[in-house]
């Protein structure tokens, strides 16, 4: 335990040691999370600015586009800073907050895609009544509890993770203080830790897919049902994103945390991580915006504005 409290800073490793390639990735990334910015900031405006997304459907968007930023900000930019330093030094501190911030808006995610295909599964099987059913005393506490959620999952991790002793190396092979490779270097056991991380990130799998895979069957029974093809048409443009959100995100995050941990391979996982936390909230805006066309109007409603103010 003496040697474990000497360690008060982490050296994030990172893709690569070649100065050229650094350079390469830092605008790379830089550009990734502008347009990531740029993007779901966009989406909150447009949201907020047009009367006609004022509905649970689009607050649902608005506060994943929120979450998606958030997520992103709490890794990339320390990053850029990591490509374009010689010291790649994270305090003891600032690991253990990026983790935690990185473990909350992941699992808020999670939670809120979940709501988010319930929501859709209201709207399609009673759309005469979704104002009602999907009322503000339904999709905020819902909204909430996807945060809070978030908040205890990241809670549990954080504490198991850092009150291992750190004595062996202080070097982690990533661009982030993830789980995996902080278990990695953690010179006392951490079979609990890996457990841990295979039951809890497993259970919310199972729980958030479960109700994304009911609420679709039950759409999907109610698709079988509509007699007008333009209304199927309707229905699978707005379902269609989400879908697409759902695969990427979850199939990302089964990869990484949902294995054995001999599996663990760090410089592959490294790359699906960042896939996940810097890639996937650049890639929100896009699958919703090009996938909706209530969007589309909004935006044109929005730079119709613009040109003729």
């Amino acid at each position: 335990m003496r040697n474990a409290t000497e360690v008060t800073t982490f050296v994030l490793k990172g893709f690569t040691d070649n100065p050229d390639l650094q350079i390469i990735f830092f605008f790379l990334f830089l550009a990734i999370y502008l347009f990531t910015l740029m993007g779901n900031l966009g989406l909150i405006v447009l949201v907020i600015g047009d009367s006609q997304l004022h509905n649970p459907m689009y607050y649902f968007l608005c506060v994943l586009s929120s979450v998606d930023a958030c997520f992103s900000s709490v890794i990339t930019p320390n990053m850029l800073v990591d490509f374009l330093s010689k010291n790649k030094v994270i305090s003891l501190l600032g690991c253990a907050s990026q983790m935690f911030l990185g473990v909350t808006f992941g699992t808020t995610e999670c939670f809120l895609l979940a709501a988010m295909a319930y929501d859709r599964y209201v709207a399609i099987y009673n759309p005469l009544l979704y104002t009602v059913s999907m009322s503000p005393r339904v999709y905020v506490p819902l909204i909430i509890a996807s945060y809070v959620s978030g908040i205890l999952h990241a809670c549990v991790h954080t504490v198991a993770t850092f009150r291992l002793p750190f004595c062996a190396s202080n070097e982690i092979r990533h661009v982030f203080c993830d789980i995996p490779p902080l278990l990695a270097i953690a010179c006392s056991d951490t079979h609990t830790n890996q457990l841990l991380l295979f039951y809890l990130v497993g259970a919310i799998e199972i729980v958030t897919l479960l109700i994304v895979l009911i609420s679709y069957g039950l759409i999907l029974l109610a698709i079988l049902r509509m007699h007008s093809a333009e209304g199927r048409k309707k229905v699978f443009s707005t379902c269609g994103a989400h879908l697409t959100e759902v695969s990427v995100f979850h199939g990302t995050i089964l990869f990484m945390y949902v294995r054995p941990s001999s599996s663990y391979a760090l410089d592959h996982d490294m790359i699906v991580s960042t896939f996940y936390t810097i890639v996937i909230p650049m890639l929100n805006p896009l699958i919703y915006s090009l996938r909706n066309k209530d969007v589309h109007k909004a935006m044109k409603r929005m730079f119709g504005k613009m040109v003729y103010e």
